[in-house]
């Protein structure tokens, strides 16, 4: 079985220049990141969840949240399991009176998920090791700065597809 590393959820940010968003979270014990790109819409839903922006409808991921509570149940933790081909592939983990269940789901819906019900995210020692960087102390503020303009000038209209 292999060994979970407890992460902390950065933010998000479009890379440039090819523009596409990323998710970024960083080991809670250590120096590595973990970037992970994902879809314009789920990059919005991340972002209004990290800055408490509560829409007038509920998106996907808060319906998700909704649905979960109202069946008794709760997020217990994400986990992000393998990177295979260059894709992520990740696990959320419910509990209920029943026990935990377990469904497989792509690291993005996790992490939005994980950002509205404070949910503890995890990644493989594996992932981390294939796929997690070193940003250097002085590096690390730059980006988190980059993150918060980012969030800053966010809305729906600039991502298409993300109403409804």
């Amino acid at each position: 079985m292999s060994e979970f590393v407890a992460m902390d959820l950065v933010g998000v940010r479009v890379q440039f220049p090819s523009n596409q968003p990323i998710v970024l979270l960083r080991e809670r014990e250590g120096v590595r990141y973990l970037p992970i790109w994902i879809g314009a819409v789920e990059a919005t839903a991340i972002a209004y969840a990290m800055e408490g922006v509560v829409p007038d409808r509920p998106m996907t991921h808060d319906l998700l949240r909704n649905v979960t509570q109202a069946l008794g149940a709760s997020v217990k933790q994400v986990l992000v399991t393998e990177l295979r081909d260059s894709v992520y592939f990740a696990d959320l983990v419910f509990a209920s009176d029943e026990g935990d269940v377990t469904i497989s789901s792509r690291p993005s819906d996790a992490i939005a998920l994980a950002a509205r019900t404070g949910a503890d995210v995890f990644a493989t020692e594996e992932v981390l090791e294939d796929a997690g960087i070193e940003i250097e102390e002085e590096d690390e503020e730059t980006e988190i700065e980059k993150f918060r303009e980012f969030l800053d000038d966010i809305s729906p209209d600039d991502f298409e597809g993300s109403g409804d």
